[in-house]
């Protein structure tokens, strides 16, 4: 016969704080009383007892010399006092989950607001939440609740906040919350079931479907441990709950050959171990399922230190912390601060209950029982190890640059801060770096430093392997008329150096323009972008002719297909001869203006008439296309010119 023991049996880490409480202050040989039973087991009770704790009922019975310790279901703010005034010393073994809760309807009458309590009236737990706050409503059920959010007491902008015991159960919180938002305009909810209960008990209804038959392990007065019995009833039919060991019976047993062991959150290790091994004993179950208990037992009482590495199990994600279960006795959490190093991150977005995390042990606080946590530390310390791989293995990333300072740029990559020297930053020496604030960038870790949390980068070594690569594919396919897109890197008084990906070609002065120009700065300047084309290269002495100007830009091209003989033009006198005047059409491209041409008289020469850079009206008369010479006439507009108006009205007045 095999034995499945739920992990999640036995002590919660609220009770097995309390328990340490206990056993720590009776070593100590101080006189130790708990007020009311430390847990609902009475082995526990007995045991204690015999260490010389006794139990009172009330804190008046507490003296000064006592050392009271207050369970974990917590008491109501009233019942400390009591124990103070007396001078009792006082041990506070408060669930920290129940702790929490005791602040916030504290916090919350402070406030003016009146807190909403979602469970059983009578339970200790409960009453201690309400003794925390002068006024409170108390509801077991749905129903209660939408009764009173409808009777008149309450008006639905009235400010409320809305707390649940800790051992509720998950379905009658949730139908309470969805009254709750429907009815009140101004309530703050707070999720404090703690979730240990819920995947006890759910582990539970799974093992029990699963098995033969199922022994829950309990006090029968402990209404965890009775509910985890009615649980394991649904779904199997053999069933025994049993205070201990002794009250096991062989008979129950026959015929079953896999059968599950649970038990309540006050159900101490050694009776379950107890349980267990009785049964091997019953039904000779194989070692292996002890072994396998000792492991869950070595775990349940695992310490933690900081600065360890462990893993754990969302429990519940609340408004300011996720709570995580380590499976140890301490309440471990994870405040919201320190889930992501992205501010703009929201814990629900990539966190959801029963996700199993590796967090960072922040800090332990094993009075309160309390461990706070940090999944932005570890993924930080993982990204760390990422950046020293980078560095290792000249893998390039991405980054964005955040800022600029004296001795260059700063980019971030994945959260951490990257150095990028101004001789790395891919810009000249003396340039301006700032119009790169805001891009995000290719880069290299070239430099990490943990001890110092200093990382260096490079934007240089990025470039200059996308260049050699560039390069290598120009070299590799380059031939006579190919085409790039290349920037002017640099001017001389023959030409211009254009750089088309990794590789510098030269555009001679007279391949920059169809025009006649006394330097390349007429026509370009450095960081002007230039579509260019091969005239020639040279691989083996890596020299590339490039070519600017292009047939579309050539003035006679441009000249042919816009103008006709005939055409009248607005012309610029650019030169005076003997023999007339050079007139410019469009740039680039002149016309001449016989002398005989220039007026409807006899002239003697043309600077009697016209003047250099004067704009006159030319009638196209001639286009030699072969020759590329074009005839301009002014005489052809003065003869075609009409009649004035004031010369017809005196001819009128001579008749």
């Amino acid at each position: 016969m095999s034995v499945i023991v739920a992990k999640n049996a036995g002590f919660c880490f609220g009770v097995s704080r309390a328990v340490e409480l206990v056993e720590q202050a009776a070593g100590e040989g101080k006189q130790v009383v708990t007020l009311g039973p430390i847990i609902h087991n009475r082995h526990v009770v007995n045991r204690f007892d015999s260490l010389g704790v006794k139990v009172i009922q009330n804190p008046e019975e507490a003296t000064p010399d006592t050392t009271v310790i207050i369970r974990s279901h917590g008491v109501p703010k009233s019942v400390i006092d009591v124990l103070q005034n007396r001078g009792a010393q006082i041990i506070d073994a408060t669930c920290p989950f129940v702790k929490r809760i005791h602040g916030i309807v504290a916090k919350a009458r402070e406030e003016g607001k009146l807190p909403i309590i979602i469970g059983t009236r009578a339970h200790p737990e409960v009453e201690g939440i309400a003794g925390w706050c002068d006024d409170c409503r108390i509801f077991e059920t749905p129903e209660e609740l939408l009764f009173w959010a409808q009777s008149g007491e309450v008006t639905p902008d009235q400010p409320l906040c809305m707390v649940c015991q800790t051992t509720s159960t998950e379905s009658l919180w949730k139908k309470c919350c969805e009254i709750a938002k429907k009815q009140f305009t101004n309530l703050k909810i707070f999720d404090t079931i703690c979730r240990a209960t819920e995947f006890r008990q759910g582990e539970a209804a799974v093992l029990s479907a699963s098995c033969q038959a199922m022994v829950v392990v309990g006090d029968a007065t402990s209404s965890n441990t009775g509910r985890l019995a009615m649980i394991c009833r649904e779904h199997c039919q053999r069933v025994a709950l049993v205070d201990n060991a002794a009250e096991l019976d062989p008979a129950f047993f026959h015929g079953i050959t896999h059968v599950g062991i649970t038990a309540g959150a006050s159900t101490p290790a050694w009776i379950i171990k107890e349980v267990n091994k009785t049964m091997s004993e019953i039904v000779n179950v194989e070692a292996v399922q002890e072994e396998s208990f000792a492991e869950l037992l070595e775990q349940s009482i695992k310490t933690l230190n900081t600065g360890d590495k462990v893993i754990g199990t969302v429990t519940s994600i609340g408004n300011t912390e996720v709570q995580v279960d380590l499976g140890t006795k301490h309440a471990g959490y994870i405040p919201y601060d320190e889930v992501s190093a992205d501010p703009s991150v929201k814990p629900e977005d990539i966190l959801k209950v029963g996700d199993e995390i590796e967090v960072f042990v922040v800090r332990v606080n094993d009075q309160e029982g309390t461990v706070q946590l940090s999944k932005k530390k570890l993924d930080g310390m993982r990204i760390w190890d990422e950046m020293s791989a980078y560095a290792e293995e000249k893998a390039t990333v991405e980054g964005v640059i955040t800022e600029e300072n004296k001795g260059g740029l700063v980019a971030t990559v994945k959260g951490i801060r990257v150095f990028i020297p101004a001789s790395q930053s891919g810009i000249a020496k003396g340039g301006d770096m700032t119009g790169m604030v805001g891009q995000t960038v290719k880069l290299k870790i070239t430099e990490v430093n943990r001890a110092r949390r200093r990382v260096i980068g490079s934007i240089r070594a990025v470039n200059s392997e996308e260049r050699k690569a560039s390069r290598e594919k120009i070299w590799a396919e380059i031939e006579v008329g190919a085409k790039y897109h290349g920037v002017v890197k640099s001017l001389t008084s023959y030409g211009a150096f254009v750089d088309i990906g990794g590789v510098d070609g030269m555009v001679h002065v007279s391949e920059l323009s169809w025009n006649r120009i006394k330097t390349p700065a007429e026509v370009v300047k450095v960081g002007d972008e230039i579509d260019v084309y091969v005239i020639s290269f040279d691989a083996e002495k890596h020299k590339i002719s490039l070519g600017y100007k292009t047939a579309e830009m050539n003035p006679w091209n441009q000249f042919m297909s816009n103008y006709a003989v005939g055409d009248v033009v607005t012309a610029k006198v650019v030169k005076l001869m003997t023999f007339g005047a050079f007139a410019e059409i469009i740039p680039g491209v002149d016309g001449l203006i016989h002398i005989s041409q220039i007026a409807d008289r006899r002239i003697g020469k043309p600077e009697d008439v016209l003047s250099e850079g004067q704009e006159v009206q030319v009638k196209i008369t001639d286009v030699d296309a072969e020759n590329k010479r074009i005839s301009l006439s002014i005489r052809a507009l003065l003869e075609e010119a009409p009649v004035a108006d004031d010369d017809a009205d005196t001819a009128e007045d001579a008749e």
